[in-house]
């Protein structure tokens, strides 16, 4: 049997997930954990082949920083991170940490599975794109990757001075991807924009201000 690891803090998913691993006639639930923190512990002392892991956890546990580390010291270790949140950096963030998978938890228990049964055999699944939000009167697609640059700086409290200093463009080039996107999706202003966009889920913002 295929020893899974599932790192879920949430009740309810995780109760899911382990009807699913349990059900299978090749899964077997190594353990489950309620935070990353402790994944990497937990693999050096039980036989894990795979690990299930969400991308937040409990003790703001992030999955996906926590997959880089096993990467590094456990690879042969299968990883696939789900999550429920659509924000737009997941994607590059999971590929960059080196998870082997990467899905969203609206997905069945037979797309589950069948995402392990592939990750295992040494394919890496990763959707095309991150689901389409609406976000006032546009649509998430309509931003380009400049544009959500400077997005995730504004959720996340810096200046247009902060902001152009960090993306090496000037303070008005700032300016003007924030009109854009203010005009495209009807919001009167940065801060309406920025509650919005971390409202939908299509920007959440963990980095931590300068002090």
């Amino acid at each position: 049997m295929i020893k899974v690891l599932l790192v879920e803090d949430d009740h309810m998913a995780r109760q899911l997930l382990e009807i699913y691993i349990n059900k299978s006639e090749k899964y077997t639930l190594a353990g489950s954990a309620e935070s990353a923190m402790f994944a990497e512990a937990f693999c050096h002392t039980h036989q894990v082949d795979l690990i299930l892991m969400d991308v937040y956890t409990a003790m703001n546990a992030n999955g996906i920083d926590a997959a880089a580390d096993i990467k590094k010291h456990l690879p042969h270790i299968k990883i696939v991170v789900i999550t429920s949140q659509p924000e737009c950096s997941y994607i590059e963030r999971a590929r960059a940490a080196g998870v082997d998978s990467f899905w969203y938890k609206s997905a069945t228990a037979e797309e589950i599975i069948s995402i392990m049964d592939r990750t295992l055999a040494g394919e890496s699944i990763y959707p095309d794109t991150t689901p389409e939000l609406q976000l006032g009167n546009t649509l998430s697609e309509s931003f380009s990757e400049r544009e959500l640059e400077v997005l995730r700086l504004v959720v996340a409290g810096y200046t247009d001075a902060v902001i152009a200093e960090k993306l090496f463009i000037s303070i008005p080039t700032v300016k003007t991807h924030i009109q854009n996107m203010k005009n495209r999706t009807g919001f009167r202003n940065r801060t309406e924009l920025a509650v919005r966009a971390r409202e939908c889920g299509l920007i959440i913002s963990d980095r931590k201000k300068d002090s």
